[in-house]
């Protein structure tokens, strides 16, 4: 696996296009609207838990869908509102769609659920729901699933470091989390402004020290590059901060300004935001400055210090991506619950309705809130393998392909690899007898190799995604 990471901003700028980010293949503009009848809604859950390997771990996907706060940059299915007193109706339909969903697990009692290798609270802000709250739902889960001790066993939740009371992290820990995320995004003052976010630097390191004090494995943060009034040399001063701090992961992630898409974007103005020539200035030094103190560039927008899970599963050939980014548990069924929340259950991809009225409804009558699917194909399967691959560990072998599907993969992959040919002259990628591999120089535009595998995409009008960089 290569530690290097080539800059060269003229050929970023030429492939700088819309494109998935391949959390799922195929991806989730793919899934079909379900049945309008909620006895045939309820049939098609059925039968993807039915044909669920009950060996399989499970990795448990919660979603609180409420803040209370707007964050003007903000893209994610939420609820703003200070009122807490709308977290017990939300915890009570949580409740009941998870003992629904335990019970075709369980095939209503008559077989044992594997165990949890992973639980994950995201959002909107999960630490809206109350200590009280939080430690209900918890044990509500811990009450039927069995939690595995081992020690790469995940738990985690995401945290917004303004909505930290005192005694929440003990309380995390207490009830078994061992992983946290902080949205951060910047700690320039007039960045923080413009976007609805105001933490103080002093904030965010009490909350860190906090969480290194109460033995948290992991901590990662989040930032955000493309901000209004951001500049290389404002955005320099946030990674220095950050590096001191020291966190296990850090995600810096592209801000795509899509305003007819996301309402509260509407409140940013343009003529704030950093020029493209800027903007790929603040990631090329970002990239170069996380290298230099020592970061791990897994890929996608993550970096890991060398000794965290995610660099040490990449280096193994042992990485994962899914709907939660990448992983160190590719062997688990991820199951969702809340508004929103995806499953992907073997080769059955399961969403909830986005709609809380509607989420609410459908559980509300006893059913379970499927709003789309898909079942992978024999072809997905392959091209969601060779995905997988490339972006977990910059490379995939042919004869892996044939021997696991049981195909001629040079031939099945024909036509994407013609199209990958530019990127190989551009020295991006090489194809081989052997097979594909990332050139150190294609790194931050893996992305690119991944759409010529994907069959769908010349379907789509690509503005749907946002660009890669």
């Amino acid at each position: 696996m290569t530690e290097q990471v080539c800059w060269d901003p003229l050929l970023i700028q030429r492939y700088n296009r819309p494109g998935p980010r391949y959390t799922s293949y195929p991806t989730a503009v793919e899934f079909q609207p379900v049945s309008a009848q909620t006895e045939q809604r309820d049939a098609i859950e059925r039968q993807a838990f039915a044909a669920r390997d009950p060996s399989r771990p499970l990795s448990l996907y919660l979603h609180i869908p409420f803040c209370r706060h707007v964050c003007y940059y903000c893209g994610c299915n939420k609820i703003v509102t200070k009122n807490t007193s709308k977290a017990a109706p939300y915890l009570q339909l949580l409740k009941q769609e998870i003992r629904a969903k335990y019970d075709l697990l369980s095939q209503h009692g008559t077989q044992p659920v594997a165990e949890v290798e992973q639980l994950h609270l995201g959002g909107g802000t999960p630490t809206f729901l109350s200590d009280e709250e939080l430690e209900e739902l918890v044990n509500y889960l811990k009450n039927l699933f069995t939690f595995s001790r081992a020690k790469n066993a995940d738990f985690s939740i995401e945290i917004d470091p303004r909505e930290l009371r005192t005694g929440t992290l003990v309380l995390l820990r207490k009830l078994g989390f061992n992983r946290i995320s902080y949205g951060v995004q910047d700690l320039v003052h007039k960045v923080q402004a413009a976007v609805n976010r105001i933490q103080p630097r002093e904030m965010i390191e009490s909350v860190m020290a906090e969480a290194r004090a109460l033995g948290f494995r992991s901590i990662n943060i989040d930032l955000i590059y493309g901000l209004p009034h951001q500049t290389l040399a404002s955005f320099d001063e946030t990674l220095d901060a950050i590096i001191a701090m020291r966190p296990d992961r850090l995600s810096v992630f592209n801000y795509a300004h899509l305003p007819e898409r996301f309402k509260p974007q509407r409140r940013i103005n343009g003529d704030d935001l950093p020029s493209a020539q800027e903007k790929l200035a603040i990631l090329g030094h970002s990239i170069q400055k996380l290298t230099d103190a020592g970061y791990h560039y897994v890929g996608m927008d993550h970096f890991a210090l060398p000794d965290d899970e995610l660099a040490v599963a990449q280096a193994a050939g042992q990485l994962h991506r899914n709907f939660q980014g990448y992983t160190t548990h590719a062997q688990c069924d991820l199951i969702g619950f809340g508004v929103s929340s995806i499953s992907q259950i073997g080769d059955y991809y399961l969403q909830n309705q986005v709609v809380m009225n509607e989420y609410e409804s459908a559980v509300a009558a006893g059913y379970l809130p499927t709003m789309k699917h898909l079942q992978a194909s024999a072809d997905d399967k392959v091209i969601r393998y060779v995905i997988t691959e490339l972006l977990c560990h910059l490379q995939v072998d042919f004869d892996v392909i044939d021997q696991r599907f049981g195909i001629d993969s040079r031939q099945f992959l024909a036509d994407s690899l013609s199209r990958l040919q530019p990127m190989v002259e551009d020295q991006l990628v090489d194809i081989s007898a052997q097979g594909v591999r990332i050139r150190d120089k294609g790194r931050l535009l893996v992305r690119n190799a991944c759409m010529a595998f994907d069959e769908y995409l010349h379907q789509h009008e690509q503005q749907r995604f946002s660009k890669a960089i």
